[in-house]
């Protein structure tokens, strides 16, 4: 893993501020413009290995769709399993599920139910936290198994949202705050 460190400053340089997206009065921060650029993309995921590498993790659990940007390669870099959650109807096999609201709308995730073994020590990662609903229902499926939440790692965190709360006691990881 290279040694070079890319700053909060630089992170969001690459994140554009898109007003009144997906509705009226959110301000939704676009990571895109930071995924385009490889070099950048490539500095963020060494940083999230780099911070996980001695921690004996047994898998990565990313949520689905962005999550899954930044689960996946973090994942191989580590050389564990990646666990997906999804929205609802989109996993083949026998699920477990739970609900989550979001500061603009309701949905369901779910996961495979044999995805994890009994107390598995995970990292839970996704691109952006806000009011930590979705994050929130991630945790409660992960109580199934006794999963050990070493972590919950972000790129973006809308701290006034208060997004940490949602989480208990699990520690929060983000490379960019707002």
């Amino acid at each position: 893993m290279s040694a070079a460190v890319v700053t909060e400053d630089e992170l969001k340089r690459h994140i554009r501020d898109i007003p009144d997206f997906p509705k009226q009065g959110i301000l939704f921060r676009d990571i895109t413009p930071l995924l385009q650029n490889g070099a950048v993309f490539h500095q963020v995921m060494e940083q999230f290995a780099r911070r996980y590498a001695s921690q004996r993790l047994e898998a990565v659990v990313a949520i689905e769709s962005r999550g899954l940007i930044f689960g996946a390669p973090l994942a191989d870099r580590l050389g564990i399993g990646l666990v997906p959650v999804r929205k609802a109807g989109k996993l083949p096999h026998k699920t477990i599920k739970a609900t989550y609201t979001l500061e603009y709308g309701e949905g369901m995730l779910e996961m495979h139910a044999d995805g994890l073994s009994e107390g598995s020590r995970v990292v839970l990662i996704d691109d952006l936290l806000a009011t930590g609903g979705t994050m929130g229902a991630v945790v409660s499926l992960l109580e199934h198994f006794r999963a050990q939440v070493v972590e919950v790692a972000f790129l973006v965190e809308l701290t006034a949202l208060g997004g940490r709360r949602q989480l208990g006691a699990h520690p929060v990881f983000s490379l960019v705050k707002y």
